[in-house]
């Protein structure tokens, strides 16, 4: 008879989870961050607010952001004007918008990263998705599964509202299922849209001056598995460990609430701070096992939360400028798209790595951290392997 630790062991994988495969996309509609005040304020009816538009031009240079990517364009925007107002009810408009959109978005995500893993559709066997620009039942995930197409027995798995570290907590999910289910191959997708938070600006709110100047829509989407088949999967990195932490002392400092006139975010001018003095102890915990101390060491995957967040995490851990430059160059080229985010940065991380002829698929190192910053404040850390190229 075969015994039960037998069996345990079968339903199991052998091997570490691996990323093995990753895809992004923006909607088309695009935006210059140097023309986006005078753009904001024009279709927000808000051109009298003379005072606030400076206001929002400084912001918008301090965010060191020089395009982003919106669903929302000027003719969908004069189609629904509760939209372009701050407090107007506009709840339900923002949701009959966003369920459809953020599905969509995240399909075009999902099947670059399919086409690059080449495996059938329908070998996916779990399905993680991740979103805060909306929020219905069935949700994101079952819309999404009918899109793709995937097996009725696929296992979905939705995370809705987790904020700008949603990428990193659908990363540690994935690497449970992978490696506890043998066999499995998870489809991880971000989908982020700011339809369900766009209004127009407001004396009383001068945070959310900061939330328009800083987050652009985009998707991303990752395959997730054990043990890859030689010669037919190819990994890119492996999952070390995953843990999750709240810093201390910060549970104001980030927050986003849902009301009727949609998403309001309440943004402290403490989060750099308390992100960066804190960020060393979730290092030090992750990497003690690994014996790994320096900071220089490590190829970094950073959330690009904003300018000052990144600024700060160099200054405090005395990086060399190149340890976050691939997060710079997203932040740059497309904003804070929250959850997405740090996709796009592993992704670039990735394709500089071959296109610079480096040895691994981590600029040449080993070892590396994938790191996410959300509401509570509440920070995702992921030790990755790199793979040889």
């Amino acid at each position: 008879m075969v015994s039960l630790e037998e069996i345990r062991r079968s339903q199991r994988a052998q091997g570490p989870a691996t990323i093995m495969a990753i895809g992004t996309a923006t909607p088309p509609n695009q935006v210059n961050q140097s023309t986006y005040p005078d753009y904001y304020f024009r279709v927000t009816n808000s051109e009298h607010m003379t005072d606030l538009k400076e206001k929002f031009k400084v912001i918008c240079e301090k965010t060191m952001i020089k395009k982003r990517h919106m669903y929302l364009t000027e003719e969908i925007l004069k189609e629904n004007p509760k939209l372009c107002a701050h407090d107007a009810p506009s709840l339900d408009k923002r949701q009959a918008i966003a369920v459809v959109e953020v599905p969509k978005l995240g399909k075009e995500a999902a099947l670059k990263a399919i086409e690059e893993w080449g495996q059938p559709k329908s070998k996916i066997t779990h399905l993680i998705f991740c979103t805060s620009g909306c929020v219905d039942m069935p949700g994101a995930d079952y819309q999404l599964a009918k899109l793709l197409d995937l097996p009725a027995s696929v296992n979905r798995f939705i995370l809705y509202l987790t904020g700008c570290n949603g990428g990193g907590t659908s990363l540690r999910l994935a690497k449970d299922l992978a490696e506890n289910n043998r066999g499995a191959r998870v489809l991880v997708v971000c989908s982020e849209m700011g339809v369900i938070a766009f209004r127009g600006p407001s004396e009383a709110h001068l945070d959310s001056l900061v939330e328009e100047a800083l987050f652009g829509d985009g998707a991303s989407a990752i395959i997730v598995g054990s043990d890859p088949i030689v010669g037919v999967e190819r990994p890119l990195f492996e999952l070390f460990s995953a843990t999750q932490s709240i810093v201390p002392n910060s549970g104001d400092a980030l927050n986003a609430h849902l009301h009727g006139i949609g998403l309001r975010v309440e943004l402290s001018k403490h989060v750099p701070h308390l992100i960066s003095t804190n960020i060393e102890q979730c290092l030090i915990k992750a990497f003690k096992p690994l014996g790994i101390s320096d900071w220089n060491s490590i190829f970094w995957a950073t959330h690009p939360g904003g300018a000052r967040i990144l600024a700060r995490i160099e200054s405090e851990l005395s990086l060399k400028p190149e340890k976050l430059r691939r997060s710079w160059d997203v932040l740059s080229e497309y904003g804070n798209i929250s959850s997405a985010c740090v996709f796009f940065v592993l992704d670039e991380i990735r394709r500089s790595s071959a296109e610079e002829g480096r040895s691994t698929t981590g600029e040449g190192l080993e070892w590396g951290v994938l790191f996410g910053f959300g509401p509570g404040l509440t920070v995702e850390t992921i030790v990755l392997r790199s793979i040889a190229i």
